[in-house]
């Protein structure tokens, strides 16, 4: 107790005289050491909630994000090679009812994988801003790509129609 007294008085001290030892006191600092905001941001460090002894939270189960997701990804995955050979051994302009589904099933496929990129690596508790700026951004983008294949099958030549011209070009 004598001991700590003694080096915050010297620091004191010294701290009149320094003023570079002041800012770097003031720095080195914790944000706050009151017991009722432990878990305030920490200058240098990352943000905590509670105290280490208290348990981790787990997310509410949800059917959505689990086994049934899984599956339903795994399902589309394998439809999508059986439905890429029929939308393209048949003509596009008698059956686009088979074009429109071939084009919805390739973007939602692409929403979903670029969906687990961004909930994998852009996490909101790491990335507060970027997380749920990147899954609106992607949200939007599948939206906008779903209105732009809803308006090109039904505007114009339609999706396996522009791919069997590209491909004999």
């Amino acid at each position: 107790m004598a001991s700590s007294s003694l080096a915050s008085s010297s620091k004191r001290a010294f701290a009149r005289r320094s003023p570079a030892f002041t800012k770097f006191l003031l720095a080195s600092r914790p944000a706050s050491t009151k017991p009722d905001d432990v878990g305030l941001y920490v200058p240098g460090g990352p943000v905590y909630k509670g105290t280490v002894n208290d348990p981790t939270t787990f997310p509410t189960p949800s059917r959505t994000h689990g086994s049934h997701h899984w599956s339903f990804e795994r399902l589309l995955s394998a439809a999508l090679i059986p439905l890429t050979g029929a939308a393209f051994a048949t003509s596009p302009s008698v059956h686009p009812v088979l074009d429109g589904i071939l084009g919805m099933s390739l973007v939602v496929h692409s929403h979903m994988g670029f969906d687990s990129m961004v909930v994998d690596y852009l996490h909101p508790r790491k990335f507060p801003v970027l997380g749920p700026t990147a899954t609106w951004t992607l949200r939007s983008a599948t939206v906008t790509a779903l209105i732009g294949i809803y308006q090109f099958n039904t505007n114009d030549i339609g999706l396996t129609e522009l791919i069997s011209k590209v491909w004999s070009a």
